[in-house]
């Protein structure tokens, strides 16, 4: 069983397509175009889906060509319905229902979210974590019961990605900026105190961004060095709390920010004092791309027939811990 995905939600256009066979998948292509912000700015959502729209035939046919498949050999198309950017959304959407309705393929709109946490269940053999998600839309420490992913702690205000970000545009790198800030933090060993704020299972960036303005001035390594261990010691610290809690044997990171090899130290001391297994998603997987929504799909598919194409919305806003997931 074939299945084109299609995801749109910000930064990142991108085709792939999965072959599911009983109960794996595998990738037989993933194809993307990223929209590069000229440097010091963020992601501006009309510029963004106008890339998206330029780009859409290439990565289709490239995606496919890879494949080696016909868009006729699919069997269904997934595209990403929500969260993101509403023009991204749309463009992807467009694009899918545009396909589907031409081929008469069954269309499936994906949780984004979910994509990231079942494609890294796929990669890594991972059977039942506790879930760390952190991306520039998402931070969040989630397991999954009676039929839904709950949120077991989530950022209050900006989240990780967002801070990496925000903070890498003041020194003017172009977004996303977490692997420039990496590389300079790996250059300083000083710390300097800046405000670590966990409420519970929840953290606050906010502040801690701010403060790290103000010091980056000084020393731009030490400030790089300072803003990781003070963000990811609160997202270790929350997670063991959270691992404690749900009595999880497993811990899966996924997003964007999985990339980071010292987030990755830090959570696997916390699994080693908690006895539970680490995972984390591959790091050509990390970020935004068509597999986690090709698989996503694929697993909808076993319990449900696609929607119609005048069901076929994008929700900017759709967070994950409302969807019902039966599959």
């Amino acid at each position: 069983m074939f299945c084109l995905g299609i995801e749109s939600t910000a930064h990142t256009f991108s085709c792939a397509v999965i072959e599911k066979k009983r109960k794996t998948g595998k990738i037989l292509s993933d194809i993307r175009k990223i929209y590069r912000p000229p440097d010091g700015q963020g992601i501006h959502p009309r510029e963004a889906s106008r890339h998206h729209i330029e780009n859409s035939s290439k990565v289709i046919s490239e995606c496919l060509d890879q494949a080696k498949i016909k868009i006729n050999d699919l069997d269904m198309i997934a595209y990403a319905g929500g969260p993101g950017l509403g023009p991204c959304l749309r463009v992807g959407a467009v694009v899918a229902r545009s396909l589907a309705s031409y081929y008469k393929i069954p269309i499936y709109p994906v949780n984004h979210a979910i994509g990231h946490i079942e494609l890294g269940k796929l990669l890594t053999g991972a059977k039942n974590p506790l879930v760390l998600l952190v991306s520039g839309g998402h931070t969040m420490l989630l397991a999954f019961s009676s039929g839904r992913w709950r949120v077991f702690g989530e950022t209050l205000d900006i989240t990780l990605g967002q801070l990496l970000d925000q903070y890498g545009r003041s020194l003017g790198f172009a977004s996303p900026c977490g692997k420039k800030i990496e590389e300079l933090a790996t250059k300083s060993t000083d710390y300097v105190d800046l405000p670590y704020s966990v409420k519970g299972n929840d953290v606050s960036f906010s502040g801690l961004l701010s403060a790290t303005k103000k010091i980056s001035s000084k020393d731009s390594r030490s400030a790089c060095f300072s803003l990781q261990e003070t963000a990811f010691a609160m997202i270790a610290e929350a997670t063991e709390r959270a691992l404690a809690f749900t009595k999880k044997k497993e811990l899966m990171i996924v997003g964007g920010v999985a990339a980071n090899k010292r987030l990755s130290s830090m959570l696997k001391n916390v699994c080693k004092n908690q006895k539970s297994k680490f995972f984390v998603v591959p790091l050509n997987y990390a970020g935004d791309c068509g597999s986690q929504i090709a698989w996503t799909g694929l697993l909808e598919s076993t319990v449900g027939k696609g929607s119609k194409i005048e069901d076929t919305f994008v929700k900017q806003s759709w967070r994950l811990d409302t969807v019902d997931v039966s599959y």
